[in-house]
């Protein structure tokens, strides 16, 4: 018997799981507010967005995911499409990326906390950087103990934590909206065009980009999947959409009653929830959300602490890397890559003492993250396009229409939507006070190649992908 099929005894997941998957894996609180700095604007950029980006990758994903549906996952697809090397590569970004986006999501954490004891503390870089290191430490320590949460908890904790608030408050907005309480935006067609006199205002786009990443975690689930051609690609349909109603609606919700002047990027969403429940009497049940926001956050950031970190791990020791990486505990967590990614969030948490605020600080380690991502899916991309060449024959559920020009068509819009994305987010936006430019810009170049380089270094790994070698057996 297979290891595949020891993992799968049978196919179980059907349209519903695989929605849920998608969505919970997608869909995220901290991006709100970055969104929401665009006003009304916000709806023609995540339309913008979608076009360019997110359907590519729905795209993409049906028809790699149900061409290698027991093998799963982008490290796969593009170690097939490019070699082992490349493929180390491409996992390499996957685990970085999410380091480099821990003290975000614990700063975020941070914000609702200080909404419950003293919301000035949002603002304090001292207080900011102690409950990120001791929150992020926490959890990893717990990690370390081999305490895992079964998936059903999981699952409960993100839909309380995440899609809940996010439901929610869009539903406070729209009875906002329906009662004709004053908006902060307006919703005409002047206003629904961005003003591009200068190009940093388009700097926020990077993060909307990042905010709809993720849909092709669920591929490592399409072998499980009871009729992968017919529920797969539905699955996407209708999680797509779920998406990209919800941010929307809750990103317009957090505009429409805090001013873009007065908008934080990490208290803007408790900010938001703030004012309704002000003006609806509510008051009472603020720190009730806070409490499942805080809840979900980190549940969400203690299964993506581990998650990565083991499958880092496996790839470590596929390609010899340094014994240090390949470390287990008794307990047989991956305790070498959980403490150098805890010196890595260490040593970039300390950026809320050295920026010149807490917004400043947040926004540089959302971008950064944001670019390390974009790497990632111009590989996986690229990847699409050279197994239409290289694996021709692999049969497909779903494949993109239109032959080589269709695929080259997908494909290339979104290497181009990322490589623009990343330029821009060389841009510092207008409405974040970030110092030296020289100074920022030199954090992105350094930040990227630092990243980059550790994986190039240490490879030693075999040149043979696991698709030929099938081939070569038949």
């Amino acid at each position: 018997m297979s290891v595949q099929a020891r993992l799968s005894p049978g196919k179980s997941l059907g349209i519903f799981s695989l929605v849920m998957i998608n969505v919970i894996a997608v869909d995220n609180l901290r991006s709100l507010t970055a969104g929401a700095e665009y006003g009304f604007a916000l709806v023609f950029f995540y339309l913008l967005a979608a076009a360019l980006f997110f359907i590519p990758t729905l795209l993409v994903t049906a028809e790699l995911a149900t061409g290698w549906p027991n093998t799963g996952g982008a490290y796969v697809w593009i170690r097939e499409a490019f070699g082992p090397r490349w493929g180390f590569l491409s996992i390499w970004l996957q685990w970085i990326y999410n380091v480099v986006w821990y003290p975000t999501i614990f700063a975020f954490i941070a914000g609702v906390l200080a909404s419950l004891i003293q919301p000035h503390l949002t603002n304090n870089k001292f207080y900011m950087l102690s409950v990120i290191l001791t929150a992020f430490w926490g959890v990893t320590l717990i990690n370390c103990q081999g305490i895992r949460i079964s998936q059903w908890i999981s699952t409960i904790g993100a839909l309380l934590g995440t899609i809940a608030p996010m439901l929610f408050i869009a539903c406070l907005g729209g009875v906002w909206l329906y009662l004709g309480k004053p908006s902060q935006i307006h919703f005409t067609m002047h206003d629904f065009f961005p003003n591009l006199s200068s190009m940093n205002n388009l700097a926020f786009l990077t993060n909307i980009l990042f905010g709809l990443m993720g849909i092709e975690m669920s591929a490592v689930h399409a072998g499980d999947v009871r009729e992968p051609s017919r529920d797969y690609p539905r699955a996407l349909i209708y999680s797509s959409l779920i998406i990209m109603l919800t941010l929307i609606f809750a990103c317009l919700a957090i505009a429409i009653v805090v001013p873009v002047q007065q908008l934080n990027l990490v208290s803007g969403l408790i900010d938001a929830y703030g004012i309704f429940f002000s003006a609806y009497h509510m008051s009472w049940f603020a720190p009730i959300i806070a409490i499942l926001i805080i809840v979900g956050s980190l549940s969400g950031a203690a299964a993506w602490i581990i998650g990565p970190a083991r499958g880092l791990l496996v790839a470590c020791e596929d390609n010899d890397l340094p014994k240090f990486f390949r470390k287990r505990n008794l307990r047989n967590m991956p305790i070498g890559i959980l403490l150098v990614q805890g010196a890595i969030v260490t040593a970039l948490s300390t950026i809320f003492l050295i920026m010149p605020s807490v917004n400043s600080s947040y926004w540089v380690l959302s971008n950064l993250t944001a670019q390390l991502a974009l790497l990632f899916y111009i590989f996986m991309f690229a990847a699409a396009i050279r197994l239409r060449y290289k694996y021709a024959r692999i049969k497909r559920a779903f494949q993109i229409p239109g032959g080589l020009i269709g695929i080259w068509l997908v494909g290339g819009v979104g290497i181009a939507t990322c490589i623009g994305a990343i330029i821009l987010g060389f841009l510092p936006p207008t409405q974040v006070v970030v110092g030296n430019l020289l100074g920022y810009e030199a954090i992105f170049v350094f930040g990227i190649i630092a990243c980059c380089l550790p994986p190039l270094l240490f490879y030693k790994g075999s040149n043979e992908t696991i698709t030929e070698q099938v081939c070569q057996a038949k």
